[in-house]
């Protein structure tokens, strides 16, 4: 059998096994959201100036970020747990996010006094960030992992990398009502390496998790 041919017959079987590939995304959106919402209330909360910050663009912002990372992320997971996915077609949305990052961080920096970049940068809550959107984002990453053992990914590292991004994207979502840190520079930096871990975690339990 040719190799394309084998391919649409996997897809062809993944769909037909057990539950729906559309049926397993939809569960585990759902359920990724409401266990980062869990333990986000759990372990955090929201920031006590919640309503002041909501009427900046500053904190605004993070939210336009992290949920459009997610939902590009997740759109392209669904894609990728199918072996006949063209990932050199699909990947180019995981750019929405980063473009955005970028364009605020262009004009934070033309707004604000090169004295006071490193601190914005800094910020005063990295630690808190790099450990709870990980713990916030693990428990969405493997019910994203479980979804994904119900397609057939032609590059299961790559489609768990996905899928740590998208847990990411989740983690960061909550997680930025809590943070006190709004400028795109802090962003770009703490939000990037803590769902950078997610994507990592992902990628090397994929390998192990999801294979056909």
């Amino acid at each position: 059998m040719e190799t394309q041919k084998l391919i649409k017959a996997l897809a062809v079987d993944a769909r037909r096994s057990g539950m729906s590939m559309a049926y397993a995304w939809s569960v585990a959106g759902f359920a990724a959201i409401a266990v980062a919402a869990i333990v986000f209330f759990l372990l955090l909360g929201a920031r006590t100036d919640i309503a002041d910050a909501a009427q900046t663009v500053r904190f605004l912002f993070k939210f336009v970020v992290t949920i459009a990372l997610a939902a590009s992320a997740f759109t392209l997971l669904h894609v990728m747990a199918r072996p006949e996915a063209d990932v050199r077609r699909t990947l180019p949305r995981l750019v929405v996010a980063p473009a955005l990052l970028l364009a605020a961080i262009a004009a934070e920096l033309a707004v604000t006094s090169p004295d006071t970049w490193p601190v914005r940068l800094v910020g005063t809550n990295s630690l808190v960030c790099l450990t709870f959107i990980p713990l916030i984002g693990i428990g969405p990453l493997a019910l994203l992992l479980a979804a994904l053992r119900h397609g057939a990914p032609s590059h299961p590292a790559l489609a768990g990398a996905v899928a740590g991004l998208t847990a990411g994207g989740i983690a960061a979502t909550f997680y930025a009502a809590h943070c006190t840190d709004d400028s795109p520079l802090f962003v770009a930096t703490w939000y990037t390496i803590a769902i950078a871990m997610l994507g990592l975690v992902g990628a090397l339990a994929a390998r192990r998790l999801v294979r056909w």
